[in-house]
């Protein structure tokens, strides 16, 4: 009786056994799921604040960028005065202030581009940003039909 037992005993151990490695299998396959999970996780929000501090950077960018227009707009108005002759500009002449006049265009125009540079580089952030978004709930909806399956 006592073999019948031993046998018994160590037939259901060894079925017990391989059990565990099938089990340790999954949780092994399951921890890598995990950290690749949160390694990409991870990634994502790197690439967001790479997105955010560049949107960041490009906003102060159109700010002062809209400040130095501004400024330039009010010496435009007053030098345009000048050439008409409705303000005191007697110690200069009128090459000189023509001269200040398209120097000032041609500045006004560069932050034009500049400003249209920006705005594009915003729009590709958004998108960047609207992209990842995408992405996330994409593998959200593929990691629920997985598990569903």
């Amino acid at each position: 009786r006592k073999p019948a037992t031993e046998y018994s005993t160590s037939s259901s151990d060894d079925e017990f056994e391989s059990k565990p490695s099938l089990t340790h299998k999954a949780k092994s396959t399951l921890r890598r799921r995990r950290k690749m999970e949160k390694e990409t996780k991870q990634l994502i929000k790197q690439e967001e604040l790479k997105r955010l501090h560049k949107a960041q950077a490009v906003q102060r960018q159109l700010e002062e960028l809209e400040e130095r227009q501004r400024a330039l707009e009010i010496f435009g108005v007053k030098l345009e005065r000048e050439l008409r002759g409705e303000s005191d500009s007697g110690t200069k002449d009128e090459t000189q202030m023509l001269h200040e006049w398209f120097e000032l265009v041609l500045e006004k125009n560069k932050l034009m581009r500049y400003e249209s540079e920006l705005l594009i580089i915003a729009q590709e952030l958004e998108l960047e940003d609207h992209q990842s978004r995408l992405e996330q709930k994409l593998r959200e909806k593929m990691a629920i039909d997985g598990k569903s399956e």
